[in-house]
Formats: C-alpha cells, structure tokens, sequence
C-alpha cells in the first residue's frame, strides 16, 4: 500500500525542504507537494508529523562490533595497547556472555536512535543468528585476521564457512555478506591478497581498520614501540608482516571502507581520495582508546561516522556520537560540521557500505527516521545542529516502508 509522509522539514541530500511530502511502498515513489501526491496516489495512507518534526533517511551505523556487546566496565581505557591487552585477558568472558538476547538488545538501541542499517564486523560468527533476526539491513563483515604464515589456509578456509554463511541468508533477512581485513599489522598479506581479491570479484563491501594508533604506524616504520612488546610476547615476532604501503596498495582500485585512519598522514589520506576510499570516523571510541584526533578538516576523504562497538564506546547511539564528534572537532565552523556529520550518518555511510539506502530520493528505499525538536528552530541553517543537539531517540522508524514498534526508554 502506498504511503504518504507530511512533515515540517525533509532532508534530501540537497538539503532541507518544506512543503513537500514523500509517498513510498518499500521505496521512495515521488517527492512533491502534499497536494499533488493526493492527486497522483488518491487511495494513500496519508501522515502528517506536524510541527518541528523532520524526515531523514534512516540513520546507518557503519561498523560496530555486536559479539563484545557485553562490557561495560571489564575493558581498561586510555591507551590502546592496555586495552587491547584487556580484550585478549577478558575476551573468553565477555564473547560468551554477548548471548543472543544481549545482542538484540543492542540491536533495539540502534533501532531506537533511528538507525537503520549497521555495518556487523564478525570474528568470530556468533552475531548472525541475531543479524538474521533483526529488522534493520545488516552489511556483515566477516573479518579475517591472523599473522602467522603457518596458519594463513587454516584461517582462511575458516573465513570462507562464515562468509558462505551469510551468503545463505535470503533477501528478506536484509543481509549482505562483506569482507573485513583486521588490520595491517595482524592479518598476513596472504590473506590479505586472497579476501581482497575475492571481494573485488564478487563485488562484497570491504573494510579494514587502518592506523588507528601511533603504537600500530611506530610498529609498522620502524618495527619499535608499544607493539615490539606485545608481539614478541604473544606472537613471538619482531618485525611487522608489511608496510603501510603496501598494505594500501591490496586496495588500489576497489573503493574500500578504512576504520580510524587516525594516524594517517597527509600523502596517505590523499592516496585513500584518489582510489575512491571512504573512512569511518569514530571519535568516542578514539579518545577512550588514546588514539588521538581523525583530522575531519581534511575533506578530501568521504567520511562515515560509526560508533565501534561496546568495547570502546558506552552506546551504540549516533546522536551520542556526532554530539561527541561536535566537541572533540571544536575548530571546525559549528554548523558547517553539524552538517558533515549528518551526512556522514545518511548518504556517505550508504555510499562507504555500497549500498542504495542513505537518502531521500525517488527509487531510494523507504528507510525513514522521524524526529522532533523541541522548539520550532528560526533559521533554516541550523536545524541539522538542533537535531543533533536535542535528539536521545527517533520519534518513529520506518524499514522498507514498513514502520516499525520502538520500545522507548
């Protein structure tokens, strides 16, 4: 049944429109005026959100790691390395207790904040089930990661059952299978090579996480630093299986998404422009983990905002994280940035997943997140800062064209 939405503004990727309306089925049919969408769709449902609501595309939340949903308090914070030791003490606690009904719950939280579509990084395949279950579009990244040389096949044939298990899921599980490359200095360039390649032939969404700390380009240079430790104590290694070179280089001419890039250097972000790459931008998760500051001032990339998971970051919300993301970035103009955030949630995240959704356009999916603002806002400018401002929660959620119960808190 054909559905028309009226609220006081629409967010396009043109930006902010009044007056118009949105008649969708499972996808956007026609963007106009209230009364000619009467006209052309006389027997639709119509809606009208009233004052100080506006329509986006559903929020898209494009990597998080569902299988650590259960820290809250286990993991230590403030310097990377500490934590990631605190992950590889705690972790045969905390993945087990990340049952199913943990993981829908995070899932509902996502769903309550707006967020329609979530980028899953798998290790380890527990998450499918619930990835199944869920209503949002899942793109499930199931991660390769190992260093060692004499367990590159086994790996590598582990990586290839859980990829072919999300290959089974049917169309209305909203599942889309994706290769992710741990990172440069903990997966072999074997496999890096082969999951690359695999990717690129059968045209799946790719990621890595990509100098996310100084330890991890120190490690990476000059074979020094926090990383020599821990590699020589739990790989008993001393020198790091590639270069940031020619980790990059798997990737040239394949858009990819890159997770952090916090470390990265001019001529290496200029290099991720040119090859048509995306980063995925995760403040809160960098300042608890010590990393430092993505330099957002350069534009040059595309960038898609994501809150990581529970093991570096207390919500899976991104209004939580852009509000963040509006003080760690205090030298960007303030509006100027509100609205590079919220399209780092809509049309860049789509665009970073290879995905159509992200937008309100005619042939888009009708994926729809209704919020309100407290007050009416007098300038049209700065409605992309209050809704980032004073959002918790979307008022309603639409997937597919179908609305969808929110269990708010």
């Amino acid at each position: 049944m054909t559905t028309i939405i009226l609220p006081d503004y629409l967010y396009t990727p043109e930006g902010y429109l009044r007056e118009k309306a949105v008649a969708f089925d499972d996808r956007i049919l026609t963007i106009d005026t209230p009364e000619r969408l009467r006209e052309k769709y006389p027997e639709a449902r119509l809606i009208d959100t009233g004052s100080d609501s506006i329509l986006y595309p559903g929020f898209i939340n494009v990597h998080t790691h569902l299988e650590y949903s259960a820290n809250r308090t286990r993991l230590e914070y403030g310097d990377f390395l500490r934590w990631l030791e605190s992950v590889i003490r705690e972790r045969d606690t905390l993945v087990p207790q990340a049952d199913n009904a943990l993981m829908e719950a995070a899932c509902r939280q996502m769903l309550r904040c707006g967020i329609t579509g979530f980028g899953a990084v798998s290790t380890f395949g527990t998450d499918l089930e619930v990835c199944r279950r869920v209503p949002q579009r899942v793109t499930y990244f199931n991660e390769i990661i190992g260093s060692n040389p004499a367990t590159v096949d086994m790996l590598y044939q582990d990586f290839l059952q859980r990829l072919d298990a999300s290959r089974s899921c049917s169309p209305e599980e909203r599942i889309t299978p994706a290769v992710a490359i741990h990172a440069p200095h903990s997966t072999h360039p074997v496999m890096v090579r082969r999951a690359v390649a695999l990717a690129r032939e059968e045209q799946l969404p790719l990621s890595a996480h990509f100098l996310e700390s100084p330890a991890e380009r120190q490690w990476l240079e000059e074979a020094a630093g926090d990383f020599k430790s821990f590699f020589e104590n739990y790989l008993k290694s001393d020198r790091p299986v590639t270069t940031i070179e020619a980790f990059l280089s798997q990737f040239d001419g394949y858009s990819s998404l890159f997770v952090h890039a916090v470390q990265t250097t001019e001529e290496e972000r200029g290099h991720l422009a040119e090859q048509g790459h995306h980063v995925a931008h995760c403040p809160r998760s960098n300042r608890l983990l010590g990393c430092g500051r993505y330099p957002l001032e350069d534009r040059r990339v595309p960038v898609a905002l994501a809150t990581d998971g529970l093991s570096s970051n207390w919500s899976l919300s991104l209004f939580d994280e852009m509000r963040a993301a509006l003080m760690l970035h205090y030298q960007a103009p303030l509006q100027e940035l509100a609205e590079l955030l919220l399209r780092a949630v809509t049309l860049e995240a789509a665009r970073s997943l290879r995905s159509d959704a992200g937008r309100i356009e005619e042939g888009a999916p009708a994926d729809f997140a209704l919020i309100r603002l407290p007050q009416p806002c007098p300038r049209e400018e700065d409605l992309a800062l209050q809704t980032i401002l004073h959002t918790r929660q979307a008022e309603r959620v639409w997937i597919a064209g179908e609305e969808l119960p929110l269990d708010h808190e």
